[in-house]
């Protein structure tokens, strides 16, 4: 759409770009407020604020000629940009309300003319002005875009006219006159709100890019043309007015540009030709951003059609002269015009920072002819968003609402853009900066999250692994969903299998990593991941899956528990049938079998406790921790000692100590308990191999303590394994 977009355009560099932008800048502040600017702050610090101002504009200009010469720029100026780097949906965020207060700029610059109007000729009302204005605009607009730019070619003719005039000039012969001194007080920070917006024109040659000859050329040289000779001028003028006029005339004369001038007619005509080109300027430029929104189907598609040669998005037009009716009959907009203004700050913001962050993150694809350093754009895109609260951050905090209302509209529908952006060369910047630092951060019982590596296979037979994974992972750390097939995959197979597993789990709302696995065996394929799978200290450090005793598959189930023990992975068995699942769903309590708080079992078994009664699917749940004792008069000590190691643990947990009626079968007493007490999970420590202990030796092991196991209660079997105090997480540190 792009290549085809630039290929129909026609407007060169000085019809297209500079001149709408050098006319929005050579505004109604430069004839109506340098005078005020300059009296209230005196020469030195207008000339901080011309320059301040300026390089902010400046600044922005780099960043979007840089990105200009990197792609092919279509229609929508600063939307496109941003879509383009960042996303359709930041694009949105930025694009819609931009075009909103693109189109609501009209009625604001035809107001400004019909009140001039209405001075001279007070018999009609200002509004009647201002909608004949908007009509015959609208009208020039929808006939011919290349006539719309040339009545502006005119108009520039006049500015500079009046320029001419103004500084052929000098002071009245007759004196200033009589004139009252004014005292109000200007604050820097005022003034400089105050002029700012007129170095912002840059935005009405930015939205005719969809109807440029050549973007990547015609962007730069207008741009920075425009925004060079508005600096100049508006130099030039404070040192003028100060060799001229008292700084109290200043304070006091509005119109002190047609007081000095010549011929003082043609700053009147300056006046209106600054007003109406602005109103032109953005009555081109919303159409063009409305349209490119409707191509990338944000709004609706009809409002993207184009007619002609140049493309004219006639039914956008339409659109946007119904905005700036509805503007003109508003009558008093000050009350939103701050938050308008924030639109565009905000869009050349995100320019600049689309520019730093391409820059910065360096991928082979950001190859601008005009290359900007990243740190200038960054400095760009920081200077544009402090202004913004400079100038009003109550408007600027309501402006970064609705942006940010946009977005997540924009998230929730989940268009598909059809084009790549940088926002995952920029999670693998941020994620290779994370990883090499994080190699250098041994892992400790301070920092501790679970990475869980779910043996879950098909996610269809055993999604309840991956549920308590997810739980226990939410939030707190990684989680990859494995499955092992029996056979060599095809990398496009191994692709679609993948895909395949995670629309399905992003269904239920869990985010996760996927791996799909070919070996000969699927134990075989779990050992090779329990090895290999990871990036640097990202690795698993626990492994969860089911529990597989029949006698074909005891020993392999055996042997996977050893080697992941033996290579520091921590190791949670879970069992939890369906039907289980559906008769403990009102069941709150997690009963935790307490070993001891130096045991690194319990520990582990506590830490995951602890995240999953705070995570979002077990959230409500009550932990009990049970300790079981040899004798009655154990109880006293037990009961004291585990009440007081919660309260230090700042664990809120139900305490409970029982007797044990069999002196050296626990599993016996185990069973019994949760007989009379279901619970909606049962977490007990498993042993783990000794570091001689054949797999045969421990395969035994299992199958006596496993298959004895016969609880009505979903259970977690874990196993700490990782070089990490556990127990010290619960410690005051």
């Amino acid at each position: 759409m792009a290549a085809k977009e630039e290929q129909s355009a026609g407007f060169g560099t000085f019809k297209g770009v500079f001149i709408p932008s050098i006319l929005t800048i050579l505004g109604v502040i430069m004839y109506f407020r340098m005078g005020w600017l300059l009296g209230h702050m005196g020469l030195t610090a207008t000339l901080a604020i011309v320059t301040m101002a300026s390089a902010i504009t400046f600044l922005t200009a780099l960043s979007i000629s840089a990105t200009a010469t990197n792609m092919q720029v279509g229609g929508g100026g600063a939307y496109y940009m941003i879509s383009r780097a960042i996303g359709i949906e930041a694009g949105a965020a930025v694009g819609v309300p931009l075009f909103l207060a693109q189109a609501l700029g009209i009625s604001f610059y035809l107001s400004g003319f019909a009140e001039a109007i209405h001075g001279i000729f007070p018999q009609y009302p200002i509004w009647a002005y201002a909608l004949v204005s908007l009509i015959l605009m609208a009208g020039l607009a929808l006939y011919s875009a290349d006539i719309a730019l040339k009545s502006q070619v005119f108009i520039f003719v006049i500015i500079v006219l009046s320029l001419v005039s103004f500084f052929m000039g000098g002071a009245p012969s007759t004196g200033w006159g009589e004139f009252t001194p004014v005292t109000e007080n200007i604050s820097f920070w005022m003034a400089f709100a105050v002029f700012f917006p007129a170095v912002t024109g840059i935005e009405a040659g930015l939205s005719m890019s969809g109807n440029l000859k050549k973007a990547s050329r015609s962007l730069p040289i207008g741009t920075l043309a425009a925004v060079v000779i508005g600096y100049i001028v508006y130099m030039v003028i404070p040192v003028f007015l100060t060799k001229h006029v008292p700084p109290d005339v200043l304070k006091t004369n509005n119109l002190i540009m047609h007081t000095l001038a010549k011929w003082g007619p043609l700053i009147y005509l300056g006046i209106w030709g600054a007003t109406l080109s602005s109103a032109l300027g953005a009555l081109l430029g919303a159409p063009r951003t409305l349209q490119a929104l409707a191509r990338d189907k944000v709004v609706p598609r009809f409002l993207g059609r184009g007619f002609g040669s140049d493309d004219s998005p006639h039914f956008a037009t339409i659109l946007s002269f119904g905005v700036a009716l509805a503007g003109i009959f508003l009558g008093d907009l000050n009350a939103i015009a701050p938050i308008l203004s924030m639109f565009f700050l905000t869009s050349y913001g995100m320019l600049n920072a689309c520019a730093a962050l391409e820059a910065l993150i360096a991928n082979p694809s950001w190859r601008p002819k005009f290359k900007t350093h990243w740190i200038l754009s960054l400095i760009g895109a920081f200077a544009c968003f402090s202004v913004m609260f400079m100038i009003n951050a109550g408007a600027t905090l309501m402006a970064m609402t609705l942006c940010c209302l946009f977005y997540f509209v924009m998230l929730k529908r989940k268009l598909n853009s059809g084009w790549s952006d940088m926002r995952r060369g920029l999670l693998v910047a941020l994620a290779r900066f994370s990883i090499y630092r994080l190699a250098n951060f041994p892992e400790d019982q301070k920092t501790w999250r679970p990475n869980l590596l779910v043996l879950s296979g098909s996610p269809t037979q055993r999604f309840h692994l991956i549920d308590f994974a997810h739980n226990l992972s939410q939030g707190k750390g990684f989680l990859t969903i494995s499955a092992i097939v029996e056979q060599k995959l095809e990398v496009e197979r191994k692709k679609k299998l993948e895909k395949s597993i995670k629309d399905f789990v992003l269904k239920k709302g869990i985010s996760s990593l996927v791996k799909v696995h070919g070996a000969s065996s699927v134990f075989e394929g779990a050992r090779e991941l329990i090895n290999a799978h990871g990036l640097g200290s990202l690795q698993p450090n626990t492994l969860v899956m089911g529990i597989a005793l029949s006698d074909e598959k005891a020993y392999d189930f055996s042997h996977i528990i050893i080697q992941a023990y033996r290579a520091k992975r921590n190791v949670v068995l879970y069992v939890n049938t369906q039907e289980e699942q559906k008769a403990n769903k009102k069941i709150k309590n997690i009963q935790l079998y307490w070993g001891g708080s130096k045991k690194k079992n319990a520990g582990l078994m506590l830490a995951l406790a602890y995240l999953l009664e705070n995570s979002q699917g077990w959230r409500g749940s009550e932990l009990e921790l049970i300790n079981l004792v040899n004798a009655e008069e154990d109880k006293p000590k037990a009961e004291e000692h585990l009440k007081k190691y919660l309260e230090e643990a700042r664990v809120k947990a139900q305490s409970k100590i029982i007797v044990k009626e069999q002196q050296d079968d626990f599993i016996e007493d185990i069973v019994k308990v949760t007989a009379k007490n279901q619970a909606r999970l049962i977490m007990l420590g498993l042993r783990a191999p000794n570091e001689d202990e054949k797999v045969e030796e421990y395969c035994s092991y299992l199958k006596n303590y496993l298959s004895r196991l016969q609880l009505s209660s979903p259970v977690a079997i874990i196993l700490a394994a990782e070089d990490v105090a556990f127990h010290k997480i619960f410690q005051k540190q």
